[in-house]
């Protein structure tokens, strides 16, 4: 008999011997004592049972990645989320304001700070003009600033929403809240609601992918990511544009597929005898999890190589095949949503403009960002539209809250460059595709952008138009978690309709 034989032999043998040890009276006594107390205690708390599942989704534990049917006829099949992490100064892009110039320098009038609470402006800032210039363009004659050359060449196919407000002013809270409709920990993010509704197109692939560049994750870490309450099929499964795509994806030496292989069934053999035993999806789901990683062995790094890509797409993303970038990001969603993923999220960090430094400043390093993702954000739209993927792909792009009209300044002196400040009461995203209106602006802010008079939106109005063009209503979109049902959107929300084509 061969080593490898003997090996195998020896897996199948530790397996039965696993699940021959499940059913003695020992371990019986041993695990049901504190189950017992547990089911008392659920009871108490009128907990449903974890076979429970949300009227409006037929979820299959066996197979929870199997592609659905959305509630109704959806506008979009898969989603593109560019998260640009620290939040980028509207002021400085799509929101143009012609009267704040004149107010630059000027102290802060008192009625933008009474009452008012800030991240960092203490005493009395000077506010702050446009730091860029700006321009119409297209038909729509949407206003865009000269630092997006590449995007203002495609403002007929966007929507502006320029009237987007937030609660929180911290990064960390408004990315949660943003990501997952809570500033605080624990709830499932938009891309798991989404790949929980519908599963994916691509049974070799994750549903839900996750990118990231900058250097750095968000502030809020990996939870903006995270399945929270759903089961754990569904969180991000982050990827990587530099190196091995993902993390221990290559067999260690001396294993090959067919040893790979056994062990995986070894494994999930004594997970089924578990699954029997408690009765507890998330056992399902360990086991989808270990076939999937199986199966991403072979598909990953094929999506995942841009080196194949002709030299054209290349020049038109401006990527560099073997390295960490934010283009090479963008050139990787568009493989992934082109082989059936449903929900690619982009985060992008590096765009918080204090002002404390030059990569702060609104007129250096806002400058430095936006020529890295100007040109590869608008060649993703412009390659969607060419394969025809477009009209069924949306796409957002967007920060977790705006910046100030008046310059930050720190423990009330001037910071040394120019900067802004957290805000809560305006900024600006934009969409794309998927049912989305061309050459659309929605929302308007006050005459020098300090907060929304028009079009007021909040994080739970873009989730629910996300969810409305992916086929969902958002208020019956549930999830059974601790005896009531949870959606994304909770109690809030509304679908916006003025930019739905």
């Amino acid at each position: 008999m061969t080593q490898k034989e003997l090996h195998n032999q020896r897996l199948v043998k530790e397996a039965e011997h696993a699940v021959s040890h499940m059913h003695t009276r020992r371990h019986f006594l041993k695990e049901s004592a504190m189950g017992l107390g547990g089911l008392a205690l659920g009871a108490l708390f009128g907990c449903k049972g974890n076979n429970t599942v949300a009227s409006q989704v037929a979820f299959d534990p066996a197979h929870p990645l199997l592609p659905k049917l959305p509630q109704f006829a959806a506008k979009a099949k898969s989603v593109i989320y560019l998260h640009m992490a620290g939040a980028p100064s509207q002021l400085e892009l799509f929101d143009y304001k012609p009267e704040l110039m004149k107010m630059d320098g000027q102290e802060c009038p008192p009625s933008f700070l009474e009452g008012k609470r800030f991240a960092f402006i203490r005493g009395v800032p000077k506010m702050l003009g446009p730091q860029a210039k700006f321009a119409q363009h297209g038909e729509s004659r949407l206003w865009i600033s000269e630092n997006l050359p590449h995007f203002s060449t495609i403002a007929d196919e966007v929507s502006i929403l320029k009237g987007v407000t937030t609660d929180q002013f911290n990064h960390a809270p408004a990315q949660l809240l943003m990501h997952t409709g809570t500033p605080r920990l624990g709830r499932p993010s938009i891309g798991s609601w989404v790949t929980y509704g519908l599963g994916t197109e691509n049974q070799n692939l994750p549903g839900f992918v996750v990118l990231t560049s900058g250097g750095r994750f968000p502030d809020a870490g990996k939870s903006v990511w995270g399945s929270g309450f759903l089961p754990s099929v569904y969180q991000g499964v982050q990827c990587r544009s530099e190196g091995d795509p993902v993390l221990f994806i290559k067999d260690p030496d001396g294993m090959d597929r067919d040893l790979r292989k056994a062990s995986i069934d070894a494994i999930n053999e004594v997970n089924q005898e578990t699954y029997k035993e408690y009765n507890d999806p998330e056992i399902l789901s360990r086991i989808s999890q270990y076939e999937m990683a199986y199966k991403m062995q072979i598909s990953v790094p094929e999506v995942m190589n841009i080196n194949n890509e002709p030299q054209y797409i290349h020049d038109m993303y401006g990527t560099q095949p073997g390295k960490a970038s934010f283009a090479n990001n963008v050139l990787l969603a568009r493989k992934l949503v082109e082989k059936g993923v449903r929900f690619v999220q982009l985060f992008d960090w590096g765009w918080d403009s204090h002002g404390t430094d030059a990569g702060t400043a609104v007129d250096v390093g806002l400058i430095n960002k936006c020529r890295q993702v100007d040109k590869a954000m608008t060649a993703l739209i412009l390659d969607l539209k060419q394969r025809g993927l477009l009209d069924e792909t949306l796409v957002v792009w967007g920060g977790e809250f705006g910046r100030t009209p008046m310059m930050e300044n720190r423990e009330g002196k001037q910071n040394p460059f120019k900067g802004r400040d957290h805000h809560t009461e305006a900024f600006s995203i934009w969409m794309a595709g998927g049912g989305i209106k061309k050459g659309f602006s929605y929302g308007e802010t006050d005459e020098i952008g300090y907060a929304a008079v028009s079009g007021k939106t909040e994080p739970y109005d873009i989730q629910a138009t996300i969810l409305n063009q992916m086929g969902f209503n958002h208020e019956e979109f549930t999830y059974p978690f601790q005896g009531r049902p949870f959606r994304l959107t909770d109690t809030k929300g509304k679908v916006i309709r003025e930019i739905i084509a």
